[in-house]
């Protein structure tokens, strides 16, 4: 068995997500579909939430990968500062627009959530306002790949973001814990009973959840290997220039 450093050559990567893609992405389908239509049809209304609570399954998958999106940047980010593997850093590259869309789609669906109970679309809580800040990193890392040409600083530069990013990434996961005097509800997934969302609920969500990691997976694993072809192609453009 070879070792994982192997898949940091692009060829490797490319062709192995060749067959990993698709299925990667029937799962995500297949379970989305389940878990989202079974959350949404099949559970009962909340007794103190109303039918509002069904957008949990929306919320709190995006909201997790939203944060856990940038730990993957992390990582792949570190991976590039130390053993400067091209392919982390376009995977981490590739990651942001998806993770800034989930952001996105945490913050909406939270307000929406927010409203009825708490009767305003937004309020400056710890973890609202640590994600909203995750959301202006987002966009700060993108534009800063945009802003610079050379690939290898690009790839420098938005590292040493992400690492300072990561400081909110981190409050955005546990500010409830950090402030308790915060409007947004504890985790609703817990490993106490008292707190843990209800069991009728929690399967569904459980079914999206995974849904949203392999949909994450199939994005990042596409994006990576339009990142690698773009890079590909700007090299072989200017070869064609010098000869």
């Amino acid at each position: 068995m070879g070792s994982i450093w192997e898949y940091a050559n692009p060829v490797k990567f490319v062709r192995t997500s060749e067959i990993v893609l698709p299925w990667v992405s029937v799962i995500a389908m297949v379970t989305l579909v389940v878990g989202l239509v079974w959350g949404f049809f099949f559970t009962p209304d909340d007794y103190r939430q109303g039918s509002t609570v069904k957008i949990i399954y929306l919320h709190v998958p995006a909201a997790l990968m939203a944060i856990n999106v940038w730990f993957m940047m992390l990582v792949t980010s570190l991976i590039w500062l130390i053993r400067r593997h091209h392919v982390s850093a376009l995977a981490a590259k590739a990651a942001a627009p998806v993770g800034i869309i989930m952001t996105v789609i945490a913050l909406v669906t939270g307000a929406i959530w927010g409203q009825p109970m708490w009767g305003t679309w937004w309020a400056w809580d710890p973890r609202l306002t640590s994600f909203l800040i995750l959301f202006l990193f987002y966009l700060g890392y993108i534009a800063l790949w945009e802003a610079i040409d050379n690939p290898d600083t690009a790839a420098d530069l938005t590292a040493v973001l992400c690492i300072v990013g990561s400081v909110f990434a981190v409050l955005s996961r546990y500010a409830v814990n950090f402030w308790n005097q915060g409007l947004h509800q504890g985790a609703s997934l817990s490993l106490d009973k008292e707190e843990n969302v209800a069991d009728v609920f929690s399967t569904p969500l459980y079914i999206c959840m995974v849904g949203f990691g392999f949909l994450f997976i199939a994005l990042v694993f596409l994006r990576t290997r339009t990142e690698i072809h773009k890079r590909r192609t700007k090299a072989l453009l200017a070869r064609e220039r010098l000869g």
